[in-house]
């Protein structure tokens, strides 16, 4: 089997590691990194597939940086021809950035059938009518609509924040309505899907892929003590990561941020790894020497995997907007600040260390962690760093 894995941007990189790895290990099947190259940064790609024990891509669609509207687009142009230049029998994507969406686009439109004259250049895969699995087989029970077009399979499907206000959200939705197959983190996601009308069929809980990549490497990030370049000791720091539009893009309200972060760093130190949109905002903005002067922050740029999974690792309290921090928090016992209204990840909440605030009670709930113990509540159910074998064991069962 042809699979693309899809990646775009930091979160895809780790979530298509484990999975990689255990593909290479099965006879049957050939993974391909298709990167679409969303993130453009060194330290906000390439050193994360080095870190992750990725090859190069096999496939690199230099895209770039964009609004939704052009990065979405050229994406599509761009897959499209690879779609028909390669052939995929599957194509997987991970999470719900604009590329998620875009390649999702591409392949559930795209036609093999070599009658259409669009279709007619030359194919490195042809029909396989032994393969049941094969799209290009009509008798595939699993793709009965258009079975000239690869399989598609969207890892961590049924998220919603029900917050359409969120680019992500959109891509969510469009995603999970035209995919063939749904792998979801944990069982709100099956409910969610079952909610839309996603065949209970096509839906499968296989767990959370993050902690695949934690796990495997553990001995790696544990070997670092990065803090320590801060001058900070373990567990007494927090550390934060902020890039949602909805918290950097107005002036108002990333003033009103920095102005927090400044407080709370005079009684907990703050290590920041700016991400690039963050950055351009705070020069932007006149903001970026404000909080160079605060003694205890620590401005510095993107930082790779491990180095970054360290600070988690070692940290008091993590403070952010980010979705993957609150799954690998939860999973360490690390208490978590989610400055957003929402959260696509409700279990990490209901069950895990997150906590959702705002610019106005930040604050405060820092000072509640700081002064009391936290205890360490339970793990959501498959979070056990074995869910790329459950997904290369579903892919299976699809071929059977």
């Amino acid at each position: 089997m042809i699979i693309h894995l899809i990646a775009a941007a930091r979160p895809n990189f780790m979530k298509i590691a484990p999975l990689y790895h255990a593909l290479k290990k099965e006879d049957w099947a050939k993974p391909i990194i298709v990167h679409t190259g969303q993130h453009y940064d060194l330290n906000m790609s390439d050193a994360f597939f080095k870190d992750l024990e990725l090859p190069e891509p096999d496939i690199h669609l230099g895209i770039g940086s964009g609004s939704h509207a052009e990065q979405t687009g050229k994406v599509m142009i761009a897959y499209e021809k690879v779609l028909m230049e390669h052939r995929p029998d599957l194509v997987i994507v991970v999470g719900d950035v604009n590329s998620t969406m875009a390649c999702t686009l591409s392949a559930s439109k795209i036609s093999y059938n070599p009658s259409n004259p669009i279709n007619s250049s030359n194919s490195s895969n042809p029909t396989n009518p032994t393969n049941p699995i094969n799209p290009i087989n009509p008798i595939n029970p699993i793709n009965p609509n258009n079975p000239e077009r690869p399989l598609i399979a969207h890892l961590e499907a049924g998220l919603r924040s029900f917050d359409r206000t969120m680019p992500e959200e959109i891509n969510r939705i469009v995603t999970d309505s035209l995919v063939d197959i749904l792998w979801t983190p944990s069982p709100d996601g099956d409910e969610n899907l079952l909610r839309e009308g996603i065949s209970k069929e096509n839906i499968e809980c296989v767990g959370n892929i993050m902690i695949d990549s934690l796990e495997m490497l553990r001995n790696k990030i544990e070997e670092q003590a990065v803090f320590k370049e801060f001058d900070v000791n373990k567990n007494a720091y927090g550390l934060i990561t902020l890039h949602r539009p909805s918290n950097v893009d107005s002036i108002e309200v990333l003033s009103s941020i920095c102005d927090v972060f400044i407080n709370i760093s005079e009684k907990l130190p703050l290590i920041f790894p700016v991400h690039p949109r963050t950055r351009k905002n705070l020069e932007n903005f006149g903001l970026i020497n404000v909080l160079e002067k605060a003694k205890s922050i620590f401005l510095v740029e993107p930082i790779n995997y491990i180095r970054f999974m360290n600070l988690v690792f070692n940290c008091r309290l993590a403070i952010t907007d980010s979705g993957g921090i609150q799954e690998e928090t939860t999973y360490l016992g690390i208490p978590c600040l989610t400055m957003r209204p929402n959260t696509e990840r409700p279990i990490t909440v209901d069950q895990g260390t997150n906590t959702l605030c705002t610019i106005d009670n930040l604050e405060a709930f820092v000072e509640t962690i700081i002064t009391e113990r936290d205890t360490k509540l339970s793990v959501p159910e498959l979070w056990d760093g074995h869910t790329a074998e459950r997904i290369v064991q579903s892919i299976k069962t699809y071929m059977s």
